[in-house]
């Protein structure tokens, strides 16, 4: 990696880190600058416009997630074990133990877009969630074929309410504070486990 490569990484890294506590609208070229101690022309030389380094940086959060929480899980054994490792790491990237100090970068931006006229970033970030959706799905429909989980359970509706539990997760633990949010989440997804085996 030559040096301007290693510089736009680090400075997706900061802005990563910028977003998952201020939010792609708090995110500027300028701030970034400041943070980097670089030039506002330099930075603005690797990424041309704010719409461009907002894309850039949910591409390296969407890549921070793959390294951090997809890859690894997918090392563990097909079906449920799997799901648990996806969700137990997903977890960790919620609270920012594997990653940002905002939590969950996805969730973060995703309030932010939802309601966004399409676009380049929104694009992305829907992009993004719904990999994350279909890998669920995918998992979960792994679990059925190893006898985990019974045949007629369905894998999206799995994938939803899974998502569901991890966005409250997210709400309580971050926005309310809740020292409980975590265990919560935990029943929760053991009982979703369990509905599934009926």
């Amino acid at each position: 990696m030559g040096k301007g490569e290693e510089t736009r990484a680090a400075v997706l890294d900061e802005a990563a880190r910028v977003v998952s506590t201020a939010g792609l609208n708090g995110l500027t070229i300028g701030l970034l600058a400041d943070r980097m101690q670089l030039s506002k022309s330099g930075l603005f030389a690797h990424f041309r416009s704010k719409e461009q380094l907002q894309v850039a940086v949910v591409e390296r959060a969407a890549e921070l997630f793959a390294e951090r929480v997809v890859r690894p899980a997918l090392q563990a054994p097909r079906g449920e074990p799997r799901l648990r490792e996806l969700f137990d790491r997903k977890l960790r990237w919620d609270n920012g133990d594997l990653a940002l100090p905002g939590g969950c970068f996805f969730a973060s931006v995703s309030a932010e877009l939802d309601d966004a006229p399409p676009g380049r970033v929104r694009d992305r970030v829907v992009s993004a969630e719904r990999d994350y959706g279909d890998l669920l799905a995918n998992i979960f429909r792994t679990g059925i074929s190893e006898g985990h989980f019974r045949p007629d359970a369905d894998p999206e509706q799995y994938a939803f309410d899974i998502r569901g539990v991890l966005l409250s997760y997210h709400h309580a633990s971050r926005l309310l504070a809740d020292p409980k949010a975590e265990d919560r989440a935990r029943t929760a997804f053991e009982a979703l486990l369990r509905a599934a085996r009926i």
